[in-house]
């Protein structure tokens, strides 16, 4: 993940990054990559005290494994506890995702969280995640209840989630990882519907970031159904760690189209 994540910069304000390429030979990039690629590039322009608090991305373009991807941020502003960037991933010529971000200075104020899932399964005892092998970087096992396909391939809307490898210290690293993480599953996995499809291509995505979790130990990622209509679903998401703390709050909206 680190190796991911360290994005190669070519002038100021201008990034490129390598490129994770799935196993079964799909020809667009992971979703979840661009997005957390696209955050670290935001954070290398802003200063050390201030880390992500939200993102909100677009997915334009399907992106090409066998290209470089290039990250071209603007800095709208900085101010005393807050800095706002915008994040532009290019192929081509063509930006394939936007990116709209926020950081923030840490601040003493009250506190409320959601609490994480009750009666949860330790993440040794679920099975891997059937697509886990397009996502070298992460450990990924389903959480029951789940729904079995034909192949006999078990599927959630809770996955237990974890980078790979260690991630260090640093928090904007361990931010983007989360990014990465977040695109993983969906939240009409266990939708018993025979109308809509449990998943589909990504069209955007936001998250709030909340207490400073480590992406390399095991965090729950419980996703649920907002709605559907339009060949469109709108799911919503949390991150938590395994002592209960709240590390990020998700939202996605992908296309549902049913496919022959």
């Amino acid at each position: 993940m680190t190796e991911l994540l360290d994005l190669e910069q070519l002038d100021r304000d201008l990034y490129r990054g390598v490129n994770d390429v799935k196993v079964n030979g799909e020809p667009a990039l992971y979703g979840g990559q661009v997005a957390a690629q696209a955050l670290k590039a935001a954070g290398l322009t802003v200063a050390t005290d201030r880390a992500p608090h939200s993102l909100h991305g677009y997915f334009l373009r399907p992106g090409l494994p066998a290209q470089p991807v290039i990250f071209a941020v603007e800095r709208d502003r900085d101010g005393r506890s807050f800095s706002a960037r915008r994040v532009r991933a290019m192929q081509n010529g063509a930006v394939i995702f936007e990116m709209t971000a926020s950081f923030h200075i840490d601040e003493a104020g009250g506190t409320y969280e959601m609490p994480i899932r009750d009666g949860l399964i330790d993440p040794e005892s679920c099975v891997p995640e059937p697509h886990s092998a397009n996502f070298p970087r992460a450990d990924a096992r389903v959480v029951p209840p789940t729904q079995v396909d034909d192949a006999g391939n078990h599927y959630s809307s809770t996955v237990w989630l974890r980078a790979v490898d260690p991630l260090g210290d640093d928090r904007l690293t361990h931010c983007c990882a989360l990014t990465y993480l977040s695109d993983i599953g969906s939240g009409f996995m266990t939708l018993d519907r025979t109308d809509l499809p449990r998943g589909g291509p990504s069209l955007d995505h936001s998250m709030w970031f909340h207490g400073a979790i480590r992406a390399d130990a095991w965090t729950l990622l419980h996703m649920w159904p907002l709605m559907a209509g339009g060949a469109r679903g709108l799911y919503a998401g949390s991150m938590h760690q395994q002592d209960g703390q709240l590390g990020a709050m998700v939202t996605q909206e992908i296309l549902l189209r049913r496919r022959p």
